[in-house]
């Protein structure tokens, strides 16, 4: 018999960009989007000494429109 798993819920961009906001130099915005590794180098530099959290700033959408397709289509 085929197990079947419930599909992975939906990142949110408003709730990404409210961690980005608060705590970005930390990588909480990343760890919530699933990307573990990229999370930890964010708090181990700061945010890569605060340039790519910047950087953040203008690509959080097609990172959350990103992380969404791969769990839709299973991937995370």
């Amino acid at each position: 018999m085929a197990k079947t798993t419930a599909p992975l819920p939906m990142k949110d961009t408003f709730i990404t960009y409210i961690l980005w906001f608060f705590l970005g130099v930390f990588g909480v915005h990343q760890f919530y989007m699933g990307k573990i590794g990229r999370g930890i180098l964010y708090l181990l530099t700061a945010g890569v000494f605060g340039i790519m959290v910047i950087w953040d700033l203008f690509t959080i959408p097609a990172q959350v429109r990103q992380v969404n397709a791969q769990r839709a289509a299973g991937i995370r």
